[in-house]
């Protein structure tokens, strides 16, 4: 893919899930180093991205974590890998990975299959820094 930086983490999520848009937000907040990107699944990036790699493109109840010449990462993996790379408190979430993937899988999708019923009426806003880590 063009115009990416293999320094930073790219989090690609449901574009149109208000859960999803509030761990983005969330995790903005957090990223203190200037660690990672974001782009929904949805946008041209997103799909670029599931195309190249043969993913279904529009099922989007798949959280990717991706690095640019290295990996990508799925569902409760990418959650533990972003949680240890925020590192501090946050990194605790990244020793669940002695649990096996089945499990933590399991639960993962079940959030995801009511994420719309745990969606916030609100929607918050980023700044216009954080907004330059938004890849449309």
């Amino acid at each position: 893919m063009q115009n990416t930086d293999s320094t930073k983490y790219y989090v690609l999520y449901d574009g149109d899930c208000g859960f999803c848009n509030f761990w983005v937000q969330w995790i903005l907040e957090k990223d203190e180093k200037d660690r990672f990107m974001f782009a929904s699944l949805q946008s041209p990036f997103g799909q670029e991205f599931l195309k190249e790699r043969g993913l279904e493109t529009q099922d989007f109840n798949t959280l990717y974590l991706w690095k640019p010449q290295g990996f990508y990462l799925v569902k409760s993996k990418a959650v533990a890998e972003i949680a240890k790379i925020l590192g501090g408190t946050y990194g605790f979430l990244a020793r669940l990975n002695f649990l096996p993937v089945a499990l933590t899988d399991v639960i993962y999708d079940k959030v995801a299959a009511n994420r719309q019923k745990l969606a916030t009426e609100s929607c918050l806003l980023p700044t216009p820094e954080q907004r330059k880590k938004i890849i449309s």
